[in-house]
């Protein structure tokens, strides 16, 4: 499809700098293409009236790591050079593929520099070497692995807050919460599920006492979801590969919810691509575990999932192609411009909408 098809302006006002407080408070456009009254205005705490007892939903629990590392390049008998990385897929102990800026500056066998002068002298050095580049793309072999290059990335890095964020303020401390959900807990994303920004102890309460369920998968999201669709049709983008799992348990309890008849409710287009990737033709989850690089464009089949919260994604991105396979092309641009209209906020930080599938 063309990728043309997928765009909209957006003010800049619209734009999301920071969460709403408390989180469950964040607007909720609901969009039922099967509805009369097809958009539909509310709050994030209101999700309790739209499921019904023996619902079911999915939430990742990835947990994002200070994965942005300044560094320098040294390069024998050349000069050195300031380079930024930023992490978005662990390889093995020692190796994480990442972007870098500027890329150009660099080349196989360079030796990077991150994080001296930081706490990281006390863990010994953050080095690493440059295995591989693939345009802004590089592979990095580091002198530490595992847990210790873990701590060390954790001492030296920081949050890599979105661009259309981070173009507009720096990052501070209240991100290192903001940019969290509140169950996160498997080290390993570079971005956040930011759909699950907006739950609360408070809006689980409400949840629990509604009958629904609470189901999670680990999907590590990198920084890949930030790259814009550069190419002019969709058959032409190249989506990068995202590591995650879903557990036997997982997979059995959430087929049996769909057995007797319940819902399955994905929190995230992070959580609805790895459930899509480990369902079979008949819409059975199986567990799994593995990369995906997964593309949903209008088309798609959907076999796992019956309802999407998500939040207002970017013009020409992938996640507004996914969306609008959901709940359809037509039925999403009324809903983005209804929310424009509305003054719905966007991205990350912004507010979220509650999609039920059209088939149609």
């Amino acid at each position: 499809m063309r990728v043309d098809l997928f765009d909209f302006d957006l003010p800049e006002e619209n734009i999301a700098l920071r969460p709403a407080s408390p989180r469950d408070s964040a607007r909720l456009l609901v969009v039922d293409p099967h509805s009369s009254d097809m958009l539909r205005d509310f709050r994030v705490s209101d999700l309790p009236d739209f499921l019904k007892p023996g619902d079911a939903l999915v939430f990742n629990d990835t947990k994002v790591i200070p994965a942005q590392l300044e560094g320098l390049r040294t390069r024998e008998g050349g000069e050195g050079a300031s380079i930024s990385v930023t992490l978005h897929m662990r390889v093995d102990g020692a190796r994480w593929k990442a972007f870098a800026r500027p890329a150009k500056r660099l080349k196989p066998g360079d030796r990077i520099q991150f994080g001296h002068g930081a706490e990281t002298c006390m863990l010994g050095s953050l080095d690493a070497t440059v295995e591989a580049r693939d345009e802004a793309e590089v592979t990095l072999l580091f002198d530490l692995s595992g847990p210790a290059l873990d701590e060390a990335i954790f001492a030296a890095g920081h949050i890599p807050l979105p661009p259309y964020i981070a173009a507009k303020r720096a990052e501070d401390e209240k991100d290192k919460d903001d940019y969290q959900t509140i169950y996160a807990r498997e080290n390993g994303a570079v971005a956040a599920p930011t759909a699950g920004l907006h739950f609360t102890p408070r809006l689980f309460e409400a949840l629990d006492a509604r009958g629904i369920e609470r189901h999670f998968v680990t999907l590590h999201v990198g920084a890949g979801t930030f790259l814009p669709v550069k190419a002019d049709d969709t058959t032409d983008h190249k989506m990068h590969y995202e590591r995650g799992i879903v557990t036997p348990e997982t997979a059995a309890a959430l087929n049996a919810v769909r057995a007797r008849g319940g819902r399955i409710v994905s929190v995230g287009t992070t959580s609805l691509r790895l459930l899509e990737s480990a369902a079979r033709e008949d819409g059975t989850i199986e567990a799994w575990s593995g990369a995906t690089d997964i593309f949903i464009t209008p088309g798609y089949r959907f076999r796992a999932i019956d309802v999407l919260m998500t939040n207002f994604h970017l013009p020409k991105s992938t996640l507004f192609m996914l969306v609008s396979a959901f709940a359809g092309l037509d039925q999403m641009r009324a809903a983005y411009a209804h929310a424009i209209k509305n003054g719905y906020r966007f991205y990350s930080y912004g507010d979220s909408s509650l999609l039920f599938r059209n088939d149609r």
